[in-house]
């Protein structure tokens, strides 16, 4: 993502990153440029009121069929994806709505599935499809709710390794939680990922919670 702004840098951080996805910064346009010459993005999220924006050199993410969401004041978007030489796939108003933003994000990464990343996760019979938030065991959909399927994320990427509670409080809710929610939490995801034996997710009494490993 590519902004200044700190309020505006904050809530991204903490949307974006409880929904799951990994997220980098950057606050000028040039510095945007320069990352995403040499890293294979999923998404670019721009504020166009970002200073100096308008002044960095034209070039063409789409060359990277990377899409671009910009996040626009009235009617900076034209003007700026214009002079700058976005090929901005979307846009959304400010101030920002989180489940705005996280439906856009959702539309356009979908749109891009097959493009750069779209990483899927896998560990034997579990998958995650990290563009859309779904995730199967075999050929059944989990059906998971956002607090579920960040844990699933956690333990598919730290398979065979033991989590701690306050790891996974972390990873999943951004904050120190309480064991009560944890373990509600962990709980519900057994019951939607261990309905056919053999168990794959596993508690280490004193430790913490871990997913086996697949072949």
């Amino acid at each position: 993502m590519v902004a200044s702004d700190e309020e505006l840098l904050d809530l991204l951080r903490t949307t974006l990153g409880l929904a799951g996805y990994d997220v980098e910064h950057a606050s000028t346009g040039p510095e945007a440029v320069d990352r995403a010459r040499t890293t294979p993005f999923d998404l670019l999220v721009v504020d166009t009121g970002l200073p100096g924006l308008r002044h960095i050199p034209r070039w063409a993410p789409q060359e990277r069929e990377m899409p671009v969401l910009f996040l626009a004041s009235g009617g900076q978007v034209d003007m700026v994806a214009s002079e700058v030489g976005f090929s901005g796939d979307d846009y959304l108003s400010k101030p920002l709505r989180v489940g705005d933003l996280l439906a856009r994000v959702r539309l356009l990464l979908r749109g891009a599935s097959g493009v750069g990343r779209h990483k899927i996760l896998a560990q034997g019979e579990l998958r995650l499809d990290e563009a859309t938030c779904q995730a199967w065991r075999g050929e059944r959909e989990l059906g998971l709710g956002p607090a579920e399927y960040r844990l699933l994320r956690a333990l598919l990427i730290r398979a065979g390794t033991v989590l701690s509670k306050e790891q996974i409080a972390h990873r999943v809710w951004g904050e120190v939680r309480d064991d009560n929610a944890i373990e509600r939490l962990v709980s519900r995801l057994r019951g939607k990922v261990d309905r056919e034996s053999p168990a794959l997710i596993r508690t280490q009494r004193g430790f913490g919670y871990s997913l086996v490993a697949g072949d």
